[in-house]
């Protein structure tokens, strides 16, 4: 029951901030399955729950997306994440430019990690910036920022800081931002995951029994919940809020990819 209450808390927890920041649920909830179970099946398991969950998010706000902002950005992002799905393999067989042991497992710092993650500082670090505090994106960068979005989903799966940073400055109100954002995030995550073939994903669920099947429902369950709460608590946080809460959790990813460590 151990693994039930850890998998339902964190769920819970980051559901609902995810629902502000856009992203981070799988980057947390994947590490936390794979305590308990091997890692292709947590992968596979935060796949259905990250799934789900962002379905359940457009029932709940989805109504309160930017449909503009969802064709410029949305489109091009799901457009380019089958190039950077495609790409994939060719980065995995890359040798890392260094390993390390830290908590008792083992880190790569790769080419790919390194880059993106230093990318996303670079951006949460214009975020926290006074200077920009009034800068908005022009619409022609929406589809800029869709496209460079996009390819860093299909090559990494992170492609939530990225399109966080820019719909953040698209001069959307703060309901329209997280609607437009859990939107293109499932228009993305459906053409990532047909790109990348449903063969591992059909290979490793063929092989779960009713104890990881639990799990998976616990998870799924708890992160309804967290972003059913963070809806509830949507019209008493301020954008700034939004954006201070955005900037911390993307420095933090950052800084994480870099070192190898997410």
């Amino acid at each position: 029951m151990a693994e039930y209450a850890v998998i339902a808390a964190t769920a819970l927890a980051v559901s609902g901030l995810t629902l502000f920041s856009g992203f981070g649920l799988g980057t947390v909830l994947m590490p936390v399955f794979a305590l308990f179970f091997p890692v292709p099946v947590a992968i596979a398991a935060t796949a259905v729950v990250h799934l789900a969950n962002n379905l359940f998010k457009v029932g709940l706000i989805g109504r309160q997306a930017d449909w503009g902002a969802v064709l410029r950005f949305g489109l091009p992002a799901a457009l380019a994440a089958i190039l950077g799905a495609r790409l994939l393999a060719v980065f995995a067989g890359l040798p890392p430019l260094a390993t390390y042991h830290f908590a008792g497992a083992a880190h790569e710092v790769s080419v790919l990690k390194l880059t993106v993650g230093l990318l996303i500082v670079a951006f949460a670090s214009l975020e926290l910036s006074s200077r920009l505090e009034n800068l908005a994106v022009p619409p022609r960068l929406l589809i800029l920022g869709g496209l460079i979005s996009g390819f860093f989903g299909g090559l990494t799966g992170n492609q939530g800081a990225f399109r966080t940073a820019f719909l953040i400055k698209a001069g959307l109100t703060k309901e329209a931002f997280i609607g437009t954002g859990v939107v293109s995030t499932v228009i993305v995550d459906t053409v990532r995951l047909v790109a990348y073939g449903l063969s591992f994903y059909t290979a490793q669920f063929a092989a779960l029994d009713r104890h990881v099947l639990a799990a998976v429902a616990v998870g799924t369950a708890s992160a309804f919940l967290g972003a059913w709460l963070g809806a509830r608590l949507l019209k008493k946080v301020t954008l700034r809020f939004v954006q201070i809460l955005v900037a911390a959790m993307m420095i933090a990813l950052g800084l994480a990819l870099a070192a190898g460590i997410a």
